[in-house]
């Protein structure tokens, strides 16, 4: 079993510093893995404080002394929009790039492609139209609130759709008149490294954009502690999460997290069973199951209970798994062995935990490699493992319910709560049900499809802060407010004597 290797693959992925492609400074590097056949297919630069150092000095440099920030906001728009047209045009590359390091299905990487240039598009029109507010009160004072970049803006981003996932940082910071420091995944960096002549060829200024490559210990842990990075953007597991809170307290940074979920999908018994089927099968599985908004607990009224159960579990085994470069693949190989080894870990946890009705091991016709079979469990408890713990992979647990107050319940039985989705015909139920439940976001007889304008962020252990439209302009400037006086000052004479 074979998967070529795209055109164009670099000798090595380097870091990005100051305009250039440089190597580690101590000449650190590490292997970079093809999850279909989990052999070194290159190797890539491992960045140390040392290298961050660098990073940071050429990003501040930047800020402070070049034009980046200074630019009216219709010319930085200018620039961001030549970054999407590019981005455009390599979307080939892109996809290819993207499916081979990180197994997924070809068709839905070129999707991630056009998405990440749309959301340059987005922040580029959206820095022209800002307004800032202004305050009157007539013939006494204005006042008015004036937007500034920040900084230096560390991004720190996962290996799930990774390319995208960086444009949804990237956009805004630079569009807000900030310098970044980029810090991607390891397991995925191969679609990063073409960032640095993305943005050179689009005329962005040496030292804006920066990349360091390496892992979280080493090279986000400098990012994270470095006193010249007053800005954090992370987007990845709760545990980290926690961790980069903690190293960022000392410095009172500012903190923009999207964490992990476990995310309910709850069918009533008159939803539209049939778009119910299709939208909590694509929820699951699509992008491999590795998805932070993955709809993994799905929650079915008992009166369709047996139906929904029977035919979702035909759906599931009839899932396409293949290579991810085949077009008719629908779920390609899982990222990374480590990552391998934790989804069928809990495939195993699940034999115990619920009744097995698709999957369970590995597909059959491939023996190496990455692939697990879209698996399914129904009859899940909801002090279950499979039901509680984020497994990030193509796993699903269907569990019962009988009332709408029971359904609510185990909506919110879990410490995550980044989305939900709610199916059933009764608007007010759906409205109802949307604003009782735990989630920074909620579908209603929807599936995932987000406009731009709104926040997206979520509670309990799934987030610290929203980006996304404004919200995302707010993240990366400092507000100030400015008065003005319009009348006579009038003030208490201390010291004035009698």
């Amino acid at each position: 079993m074979t998967q070529e290797k795209p055109a164009g693959l670099p000798d090595k992925i380097r870091h990005f510093i100051d305009g250039k492609h440089v190597d580690s400074v101590g000449g650190e590097e590490f292997e970079v893995l093809n999850p279909v056949t989990n052999e070194t297919y290159i190797m890539a630069a491992s960045g140390q404080k040392a290298d961050i150092d660098l990073a940071v000095a050429a990003a501040k440099r930047a800020f402070e002394e070049g034009p980046w920030p200074k630019l009216k906001p219709r010319e930085r728009s200018r620039i961001l929009h030549k970054v999407a047209d590019i981005v455009e045009s390599r979307d080939e590359q892109l996809a290819q790039f993207e499916s081979f390091d990180s197994g997924l299905p070809i068709t839905q990487a070129k999707g991630q492609a056009r998405r990440a240039a749309e959301n340059f598009r987005f922040f580029a029109d959206l820095i022209v139209a800002q307004h800032d507010d202004t305050f009157k009160v007539p013939g006494v004072q204005i006042n008015y609130v004036n937007r500034k970049p920040i900084g230096v803006a560390g991004l720190i981003t996962p290996w799930n759709t990774p390319f995208m996932l960086e444009s949804w940082k990237l956009g805004p910071a630079l569009a807000t008149g900030n310098t970044v420091v980029l810090k991607p995944a390891e397991f995925t960096p191969l679609s990063a490294s073409l960032w640095g002549e993305i943005f050179r060829e689009a005329g962005i200024p040496d030292g804006v954009f920066n990349l360091v490559g390496g892992f979280g210990e080493s090279a986000g842990d400098s990012l994270v502690k470095h006193p010249d990075v007053p800005l954090i953007s992370f987007t990845g597991e709760s545990r980290t999460g926690q961790i980069i809170f903690g190293n960022s307290a000392p410095f009172l940074k500012g903190l923009s997290m999207e964490l992990g979920g476990k995310s309910p999908a709850v069918v009533f018994d008159d939803a539209d069973l049939e778009t119910a089927l299709d939208a909590t099968v694509f929820g699951v599985f699509s992008l491999n199951g590795e998805r932070c908004t993955a709809g993994s607990r799905i929650l079915v009224q008992r009166g369709i209970y047996d139906e929904f159960v029977e035919r979702y579990a035909e759906r599931t085994k009839n899932i396409v798994v293949g290579l991810p470069s085949d077009p008719k693949t629908e779920v390609g190989a899982i990222v990374h062995p480590e990552h391998y080894e934790k989804v069928m870990s809990y495939v195993e946890i699940g034999k115990s935990e619920g009744r097995l009705i698709a999957g369970g091991g590995r597909p059959e016709g491939f023996p190496e490699g990455n692939f697990v079979a879209p698996t399914a469990f129904a009859d899940v408890s909801p002090d279950a493992r499979i039901f509680q713990e984020e497994i990030f992979g193509p796993v699903v647990a269907i569990t019962p319910f009988d009332t709408e107050e029971e359904a609510l319940a185990l909506a919110n039985n879990t410490k995550y709560g980044l989305a939900a989705y709610i199916w059933t015909s009764d608007l007010k139920r759906a409205h109802n049900f949307a604003h009782a439940v735990e989630a920074g976001m909620v579908w209603l007889n929807s599936n995932n499809l987000r406009d731009l304008r709104t926040p997206f962020g979520g509670v309990k252990a799934s987030g610290l802060g929203h980006e996304g439209g404004y919200r995302s302009i707010d993240f990366y400037t400092d507000q100030q407010a400015v008065h003005i006086t319009l009348g006579t000052a009038h003030f208490p004479r201390f010291g004035a004597g009698k």
